[in-house]
């Protein structure tokens, strides 16, 4: 499931969080990619134990807890400290897949399984051409350029890239999170439950006998697919 999610952070947060990067050195993202992902890697990256991006993190965390659209679609046990990276004149990043297991900074050693993968974006179209998202999906091949503080959330298990940026610079936050859910397939079919369950609640009212099954229903069936 590829899902754009709109305003996960307000125009002041992503004032904040350019002016915050602006201010802060930037090194080669190559060092964060794994041994074949690095031959297609080149772009640059806030270094991820640095206080910039723990400082900038708790603002990214802050959002999505506040954002009922991505916790129903990516049904978060564990998110990875957030990241940001920048692609300037002809940087790119070929077509990789997002490492299965993560390493949770500052655990001294603790692991994450990778089920989804979130880029928010902290540039606007119009400051940058190129730099589009491109994800391969059961669906086909689909092309992603958000305003700043939209995100896009798919699959870790996607082959994607993004293609060479020829004007501009684009800028974003990106991270990994561990699903309730493991399996894409079965997160689709609960977010598109959670969906229409919302949509009755405003027709029909919380106490209608339809509402109350299809949450009961929605339930039981997370109860049956969650891994804790």
């Amino acid at each position: 499931m590829l899902l754009q999610i709109p305003d996960v952070l307000t125009a002041d947060e992503v004032a904040h969080c350019r002016a915050v990067l602006e201010a802060s050195p930037w090194v080669d993202g190559r060092v964060t990619a794994g041994s074949q992902a690095v031959l297609a890697k080149n772009n640059l990256q806030i270094p991820e134990e640095s206080n910039t991006a723990r400082e900038l993190g708790v603002v990214i965390l802050k959002a999505l807890g506040r954002n009922p659209a991505f916790n129903s679609a990516a049904l978060p046990l564990r998110v990875l400290p957030p990241m940001f990276n920048r692609y300037d004149l002809d940087m790119t990043y070929g077509n990789h897949v997002d490492n299965a297991i993560r390493a949770i900074p500052g655990t001294g050693g603790m692991r994450m399984r990778a089920d989804v993968s979130t880029t928010i974006f902290l540039s606007d179209p119009g400051e940058y051409d190129g730099g589009d998202l491109v994800v391969e999906d059961t669906y086909g091949t689909k092309g992603v350029k958000l305003p700043a503080g939209h995100a896009v959330v798919y699959p870790s298990s996607s082959l994607h890239r993004v293609t060479p940026v020829t004007r501009g610079s684009r800028w974003a936050s990106f991270f990994f999170t561990q699903s309730l859910v493991k399996d894409d397939g079965l997160r689709a079919m609960l977010y598109d439950l959670d969906v229409a369950i919302i949509d009755l609640r405003r027709e029909l009212g919380d106490q209608h006998p339809s509402v109350l099954a299809l949450v009961n229903h929605y339930h039981n069936l997370l109860r049956r697919w969650a891994e804790v």
